[in-house]
C-alpha cells in the first residue's frame, strides 16, 4: 500500500525518498494489479519515471540552499492517476505542485445509458471488493485505483455522483466541490471537479493545491449537523440507510457532529427530470430552473439550522455488471450538482455482500474545508 501522500511529500522533499522510487513502486503496483481490476486505460510508464527523476534532479540541486516559495512543492514526488485519457489539463495544479501522473483511469465505454461502471484497457473495471460488483461511475477507475492502493490521490469529475458513488461502492473518500469553484468544461455547470483519496488527510492535501484555501487544524466540535435518509423522496434500500446511520451514531458518540433536528423536515423536490432536462439540448429549462431554485430555498432553511446535512451516499449497493435496472444510483447525490453544493463521502462500513457503503456529507456553498475537517477528525476520533 502506498504512504500517505502528506508523508510521500515531506520524504521526497527531505530526500529520505527518491520520488523515482516512489513511482517505479506505483507502476509495479499497477502493473501486478490491473490485469484483474483493469482501472486503467494507459499507464504512463516511461514518462512518469522521467517526470519522477527530474522531480529527485531539482530537488537535489537545490540541496544545501534555502528553497524559494515556488519550490515548495507541497505534493512532491506524490504519484496520481487521472480521469480519463483527457484530464491531464485538470491535473495540471497537481504536477506543479510535484505530483507525477502515472496514468489515465477507466470510464464508462461508449454506448451504455448507465454510468455506473468502467472500461479499462483489458475489459471492464471490477469492483476491487467483490470482482462481480461495479465499482461505481463515470470516476470507476479513480475509485478503484484508490482503493487498491496503487495510487494515494486520483483526480475524478462528478456531474451526478460520478465522484461521490464509486467512493462510496469502493469504500473510500470522495470530494465534490462547489460549482464553480473550480474549472469546468461542462456546458450546464452540472460537472465540478473532484479527488478520490485513500483519506480525508490526503483529499485535503489536493483541496489545498488546486484551491489555495487552507484546510484548518482546530475546527470547532461538534459541528451540528440535520439526517435524512431519502431527501423526502429518494426511497433508498435499508441496508444503505442502517450503515450511513450508524456511522452518524459514531460521529455523534466521538463528539464530532451534534444532531440537530430542522424547524422543517428537508423535504426536495425530486431533481430527476430537472437534472435530466438541463442535460438534454433543446429541452426547456424553465421547470428545472423552478425545482433548482425551490430546492435551494428548502436547502436554505436547512443550513440555517445545521452546518452539515447528512445522507446515505447511495440508495443501493453495488450492482453487477449487467447494470443497475430501473434504480438511479443517483437517487441522493445528484441534487447536489443541481444546487451546487460542496458535498463528500466517507465510508460507513460494508453490506451483507461484502462491499462498502458511504455517508454523505453536504455543507454550504464554498465550505470544502469544513467537510475534510470533519472527515479527518471522523478518522482521528473513530478508527474509520
Amino acid at each position: 500500500m502506498p504512504l500517505p501522500a502528506g508523508e510521500i511529500a515531506a520524504g521526497v522533499r527531505a530526500r529520505e525518498l527518491r520520488a523515482v522510487d516512489v513511482v517505479a513502486a506505483a507502476l509495479e503496483r499497477i502493473e501486478r494489479a490491473d490485469p484483474e481490476l483493469c482501472a486503467f486505460v494507459e499507464v504512463w510508464h516511461e514518462e512518469a519515471l522521467r517526470r519522477a527523476g527530474e522531480l529527485d534532479a531539482r530537488l537535489g540541486r537545490r540541496a544545501g540552499n534555502v528553497p524559494r516559495k515556488e519550490d515548495a512543492l507541497p505534493l512532491a514526488g506524490v504519484p496520481i492517476a487521472v480521469k480519463g485519457r483527457h484530464g491531464l489539463r485538470a491535473a495540471e495544479p497537481l504536477l506543479a505542485a510535484g505530483c507525477v501522473a502515472v496514468g489515465a483511469t477507466s470510464v464508462p465505454g461508449p454506448g451504455t445509458p448507465w454510468q455506473t461502471w468502467g472500461l479499462g484497457a483489458r475489459g471492464r473495471t471490477v469492483n476491487p471488493w467483490r470482482a462481480d460488483r461495479t465499482p461505481g461511475g463515470s470516476s470507476a477507475g479513480a475509485a478503484v485505483a484508490v482503493a487498491a492502493g496503487l495510487v494515494p490521490l486520483a483526480t475524478g469529475s462528478d456531474g451526478a455522483g460520478s465522484v461521490r458513488i464509486p467512493a462510496a461502492w469502493c469504500g473510500v473518500t470522495g470530494l465534490k466541490t462547489t460549482a464553480g469553484r473550480l474549472p469546468s468544461g461542462d456546458r450546464t455547470g452540472l460537472a465540478v471537479q473532484g479527488v478520490l483519496a485513500r483519506s480525508a488527510s490526503d483529499a485535503a492535501s489536493w483541496w489545498r493545491v488546486v484551491s489555495q484555501e487552507p484546510v484548518p487544524a482546530g475546527t470547532p466540535l461538534p459541528v451540528t449537523a440535520a439526517w435524512s435518509s431519502d431527501l423526502g423522496f429518494a426511497g433508498p434500500d435499508p441496508e444503505p440507510v442502517a450503515l450511513a446511520r450508524a456511522a452518524v451514531e459514531r460521529l455523534a458518540a466521538a463528539g464530532v457532529v451534534r444532531l440537530v433536528r430542522p424547524r422543517a423536515p428537508l423535504r426536495l423536490m425530486d431533481p430527476g427530470p430537472a437534472w435530466l432536462a438541463l442535460r438534454t439540448r433543446g429541452a426547456d429549462p424553465g421547470e428545472a430552473h423552478r425545482v433548482r431554485a425551490e430546492n435551494d430555498r428548502r436547502l436554505a432553511g436547512l443550513f440555517a439550522d445545521a452546518e452539515l446535512l447528512l445522507t446515505p451516499t447511495t440508495p443501493t449497493a453495488p450492482h453487477g455488471h449487467d447494470g443497475p435496472g430501473d434504480r438511479y444510483s443517483t437517487s441522493l447525490t445528484w441534487a447536489f450538482n443541481l444546487s451546487g453544493h460542496p458535498a463528500l463521502s466517507v465510508p460507513a462500513g460494508f453490506g451483507g455482500d461484502g462491499c462498502p457503503a458511504g455517508l454523505h456529507l453536504v455543507a454550504p456553498h464554498g465550505r470544502e474545508a469544513l467537510l475534510l475537517a470533519v472527515a479527518r477528525e471522523a478518522e482521528v476520533r473513530t478508527g474509520s
